[in-house]
């Protein structure tokens, strides 16, 4: 039989296999959501997931690294004023463009979007993915998030001011520090034994943490199923969010990328710059919101988060996997270009 080609321009799309496999668990999800026991052995195993994937950070960071990325403050400031200071100014700005079109409870959730803080694990992901300031990445999005229980409550007060009482669970702070900070710090402490073992199979952990993305995309479209989320508003208003949410993610995605360039920083800085201020927890943001919007509907209110978490790991991951191709393909050359010099040397 004579062999068909494909065109030239099917042929040069490389299909990133993490972004479909982030769309395939956001569908699955959303067919067979978790429930149940399953829903609690699915949180488990999240947790744990997350907890290796930090242990492996500590494990592979020396520790000149990780001190080096605490003192980086420059960077760390640029990312916290992203995240609480121009993300704000966005969300209070889209109210005279958005008053009249949709309910004030889904314009309070867009703006409520803006007020929480970064991600960690995912912001932290796609910095080690895309071959970025790992070290740095941590501190700020961890920073981000110690800062964000405070913070992200005083602002929903200040420009929300029907948001009720104000009541913040110290657990959200004992889980950022005993799911991320002591499997981190624990990590750095075996590095004696694990080292040598996590730089020889760099290549084969970071499926860890494209699992750990996978398995968060996963439990935040369950959540979401079980809600019944998507009941609760129609298609006009749900698309007017979904645009709102893509035009304010892609500006910023740009923004921090130019700014960050704009101000000197290195290509790694940028990365790290690029994925910890644009992003926004959906962990750490769901549970403020059942707090500060008690006796409104919640479920209503997060939409808007929601469907800006997945629009973030769909667009980092697409976004990690070029870079990270691109640091491929970089190291490629750099390693047939030796031969070629060590020739011209000899």
């Amino acid at each position: 039989m004579r062999r068909v080609n494909s065109p030239r321009w099917l042929q040069r799309i490389r299909i990133d296999r993490f972004l479909l496999a982030i769309i395939t668990s956001a569908v699955i999800a959303s067919l067979v959501p978790a429930r149940g026991s399953g829903m609690e052995v699915f949180s488990w195993l999240t947790k744990i997931v997350i907890g290796l994937l930090f242990f492996l950070y500590g494990a592979r960071l020396e520790p000149r690294e990780a001190i080096q990325g605490a003192r980086h403050w420059r960077l760390h400031g640029l990312i916290l004023s992203f995240t609480f200071l121009v993300f704000p100014v966005i969300g209070v700005a889209l109210h005279p463009l958005l008053s009249h079109v949709i309910s004030p409870d889904l314009y309070a959730g867009l703006l409520y979007v803006t007020l929480v803080p970064s991600t960690v694990q995912s912001s932290v992901n796609f910095t080690s993915i895309a071959r970025g300031n790992v070290a740095g990445a941590i501190v700020s999005a961890s920073f981000s998030n110690l800062i964000g229980v405070f913070i992200t409550p005083l602002l929903v007060l200040l420009l929300l001011p029907t948001a009720g009482g104000l009541h913040i669970q110290a657990s959200a702070l004992g889980d950022i520090v005993l799911q991320l900070l002591v499997p981190f710090i624990v990590g750095q402490l075996s590095r004696p034994l694990t080292a040598r073992f996590v730089v020889e199979h760099r290549r084969q952990l970071k499926y860890v943490d494209q699992a750990s993305i996978v398995l968060v995309v996963y439990s935040a479209f369950s959540a979401g199923m079980r809600e019944h989320i998507w009941s609760s508003i129609d298609l006009v208003s749900l698309a007017i969010v979904l645009l709102v949410v893509l035009a304010m993610l892609a500006f910023m995605l740009w923004f921090t990328w130019t700014v960050a360039g704009r101000l000197g920083f290195n290509r790694a800085d940028r990365i790290a710059i690029q994925f910890c201020g644009t992003k926004k927890s959906l962990a750490t943001g769901l549970p403020m919101a059942s707090v500060l919007f008690a006796g409104s509907p919640v479920g209503l209110i997060v939409l808007p988060l929601m469907v800006f978490h997945q629009s973030q790991l769909m667009a980092c991951g697409s976004i990690a996997g070029h870079y990270a191709r691109q640091a491929e393909d970089a190291e490629r050359l750099r390693r047939q270009s030796l031969p070629t010099v060590q020739t011209n040397l000899g």
